[in-house]
């Protein structure tokens, strides 16, 4: 058995130590051989739509500038002046061509160059002026911007695996490309970063931590929603990346129902999208999914709104959580006015999913105290099942199975499962051309 992990394939049984959710020294060891190690998501491109727009964010603990240059490439530099430290951008977002310390004024272009110095003779001649350092590894796709501070790393698309699939999915809903909304959700949890990877596609939770919810939506709808739970799946993406799905179309008990003009409105693009990407295509697309590219990323799409979701460890017990929303630019106001209401009701600060998550991990945080007496979380379900629902528990134990190999060196085996429906199986119909050509 792991020291971590055990992952017991006879009873079955799969139980992680509570340890790992407050020791310093499993912290520490995170940040040395998974934050400094793998990709991250830093933002979206459609984040940046100007040149020289800029987002300062924090990723792995380093302060970094996210900015679409003067020639309109996405750049990623880090937050402090080459000088003697003091962060260049002290604003969360702007648009500026020059980057000006307010220490002692040197200033640097969004590319990233040095473009003057006060007193720039005071230095000679053979001085070498620096420009501004960066990540080691910077790639996209489908706009979702990734870095690495190891150059010793897979290529972007590789360590997506799967999980490239299922952001296609989320893309693939607009004819002209998804686009991140203004607007951002920043809120803390004092509880470890780990359990809101869990929490963010645990299918087992929903009905009884959000039951006020529920509620709310079959009052909507005039009759009982939750027959729906029964038809999703967990899936195994690769590298630690997980997903569930669900054959629902539509994505019906997740938000209250939407107009008949905005239905219709909704229903005419995406006949539009059938004729380009082929019908199985767009009817895999019209379920709700939530995935998680290890570690920290999530993706939320339950149709009636997708979130991204970037978890932010800094202490054991502590983490801070950025999320947004992408929706289709060409979609008329009534239907954004009822994506954006859905999307708060559920997401948003004061609505009826985030705080009570929020209560759930806080109090799992405070009960790890009593460790001592009671050293093991179970994540069990569904390890008896070939064909694991979204209910079950395999997409966390593709996760964890992932983070032991990286911070203990163990590889645990793979966990046997039956083939996805056929369902989950569509592609698009230009990934066939491709693949034919």
């Amino acid at each position: 058995m792991s020291v971590y992990i055990d992952d017991d394939r006879q009873m079955p049984r799969f139980r992680v130590n509570r340890a790992v959710m407050t020791d310093a020294g499993v912290f520490a060891r995170e940040r040395d051989e998974i934050f400094n190690k793998v990709w991250l998501y830093i933002g979206h491109e459609t984040e940046l739509k100007k040149r020289n727009d800029f987002r300062t964010r924090t990723v792995a603990g380093r302060p970094l500038i996210f900015a679409r240059d003067a020639r309109g490439e996405i750049r990623v530099w880090v937050n402090s002046c080459p000088h003697r430290g003091a962060m260049l951008c002290r604003e969360s977002r702007g648009n500026r061509r020059f980057m000006t310390c307010f220490y002692h004024g040197w200033s640097f272009s969004t590319s990233g160059e040095m473009v003057s110095m006060p007193d720039d003779a005071g230095y000679g001649p053979g001085f070498v002026r620096p420009g501004l350092a960066a990540p080691a590894r910077v790639d996209s796709y489908r706009g979702f911007v990734f870095v690495c501070f190891s150059s010793d790393v897979v290529d972007l698309r590789t360590y997506l695996a799967g999980a490239r699939e299922y952001l296609d999915l989320v893309m693939d809903q607009s004819e002209v490309g998804m686009e991140v909304l203004e607007g951002t959700h920043e809120y803390s949890v004092r509880a470890n970063w780990k359990l809101l990877v869990e929490n963010s596609y645990d299918g087992y939770h929903a009905v009884s931590t959000h039951q006020r919810y529920f509620e709310m939506v079959n009052a909507a709808y005039g009759k009982n929603q939750l027959a729906l739970r029964g038809s999703s799946r967990g899936i195994d993406l690769g590298n630690g990346h997980a997903a569930i799905a669900s054959l629902a179309g539509g994505g019906a008990i997740f938000g209250r129902p939407l107009s008949e003009a905005a239905l219709a409105e909704r229903e005419q693009r995406w006949d539009r999208l059938r004729e380009k990407h082929g019908g199985a295509w767009i009817d895999r697309l019209s379920g709700p999914r939530n995935m998680v590219i290890f570690p920290n990323l999530v993706v939320i799409d339950l149709v009636m709104g997708v979130v991204i979701r970037k978890i932010d460890p800094v202490s054991p017990d502590y983490m801070e959580v950025t999320a947004w929303e992408l929706a289709p630019p060409e979609e008329g106001p009534e239907l954004r006015r009822q994506r954006l209401d859905n999307f708060l009701t559920f997401w948003g600060p004061g609505g009826l999913a985030s705080p009570d998550d929020v209560e759930a991990l806080e109090t799992c945080q405070r009960s790890f105290a009593a460790s001592s007496e009671l050293a093991w979380s179970d994540i069990s379900r569904g390890m008896n099942k070939t064909t694991p629902s979204g209910t079950d528990e395999l997409q966390m134990r593709m996760w964890w199975r992932h983070w032991n190999e990286l911070i203990t060196g163990e590889a645990l085996p793979p966990e046997p499962h039956d083939e996805l429906d056929p369902f989950y199986l569509a592609r698009r119909r230009d990934d066939h051309a491709e693949a034919s050509a």
